[in-house]
């Protein structure tokens, strides 16, 4: 078993990570469905928090089913920040998390997300403020360091740890890499086999497949890992995960009535949170994700990003069953 403070979960937990314009309720909740042990919400600004901006209150809801799940806020001023904890406590999540990590520029440039690598003692003195300013869990999410020449996240580790932080995610990359490259998990198996470490630590990167996510646990020993971009449009991967390491073997793929049935149901419970034209509009982000891999499936995508009307979207999902369970049959004869 692996706590994060008060909070139980299972051996070798899978995270989904906080991700832009990406893990809203209506995805959370499918990947919870589909095997998640904890979610996060997308990253949300301290300073839109403060001045009560629409965008940022909104990424505040939480819902029964998603537990447990934390929100992700992003600054770099410490008040600020110290603030923003508190609000969400007041909203009710499991436990919050500070991201150290974001690389895109216009976070970076106010000293926030991974812009902070290049300021230990501020990153340590801002988190300790946050950790003494709520009551619930506090963890973090960061990056190797700032590039190759300041790789410091052992000492960071180690400093985070004994300023309260109950878990510490870790993505292997610097911030000079962005998201390119191969992520290296040497120095998260480092971290987490420091007899010093008690906190779970759970690396973050490239984890793509099922194979990779059982191999990196055996290899690196980390108590779990945080998984992105493999769970956009496939919220399947974390049961396939499970299914991997308990009996090493594959899951078959979801088929077309799986498929769509998913995607309905994250159309369906978007349009029920964000009400019908911004749940139709977000959801067009999603349908390349969710028919990938698929032959001829631009035809279909393509319509249903040009249409606000969800009878002809549900017609659209009807077609693309037909479509290639007729294809499946053919091939069979």
């Amino acid at each position: 078993m692996v706590r994060i403070g008060d909070i139980e979960l299972p051996d070798f937990p899978l995270l989904l990570a906080p991700m832009e314009d990406v893990s809203d309720p209506p995805f959370r909740a499918l990947c919870k469905e589909f095997g998640a042990d904890v979610v996060y919400t997308e990253f949300i600004s301290s300073e839109g928090l403060i001045r009560d901006a629409i965008k940022s209150r909104e990424k505040l809801d939480i819902f029964p089913e998603e537990r447990p799940v934390g929100i992700q806020i992003f600054g770099g001023d410490e008040e600020a920040m110290i603030l923003s904890a508190k609000i969400c406590e007041a909203t009710g999540p499991d436990l919050v998390d500070i991201n150290f990590g974001c690389p895109v520029k216009k976070v970076v440039c106010k000293g926030a997300g991974a812009g902070i690598l290049k300021d230990i003692p501020k990153m340590v003195s801002m988190t300790k403020a946050i950790v003494d300013s709520v009551d619930i869990p506090v963890t973090v999410k960061t990056r190797l360091g700032w590039d190759s020449s300041s790789l410091n996240i052992e000492e960071v580790a180690e400093r985070l740890q004994d300023i309260g932080i109950k878990a510490l995610s870790i993505h292997g990359r610097t911030r000079v890499q962005m998201y390119k490259g191969e992520a290296d998990w040497t120095l998260i198996g480092k971290i987490k086999n420091n007899p010093r470490i008690k906190i779970p630590i759970f690396g973050n990167g490239d984890i793509d497949s099922p194979e990779k996510a059982i191999e990196y646990k055996n290899r690196y020993g980390v108590d779990g890992v945080m998984i992105g971009r493999a769970t956009i449009g496939n919220p399947w991967f974390f049961q396939e995960v499970k299914h991997f390491r308990e009996t090493g073997k594959h899951l078959p793929k979801p088929d077309i009535h799986e498929r769509v049935r998913v995607c309905k149901k994250h159309l369906d419970t978007s349009i029920e949170w964000k009400g019908e034209k911004l749940g139709i509009v977000e959801m067009r982000r999603h349908y390349a994700n969710y028919l990938k891999g698929l032959s001829h499936a631009k035809q279909f995508r393509n319509r249903l990003v040009d249409t606000m009307d969800v009878r002809e979207i549900n017609g659209i999902f009807s077609e693309i069953i037909e479509y290639y369970s007729n294809m499946e049959a053919n091939i069979a004869l």
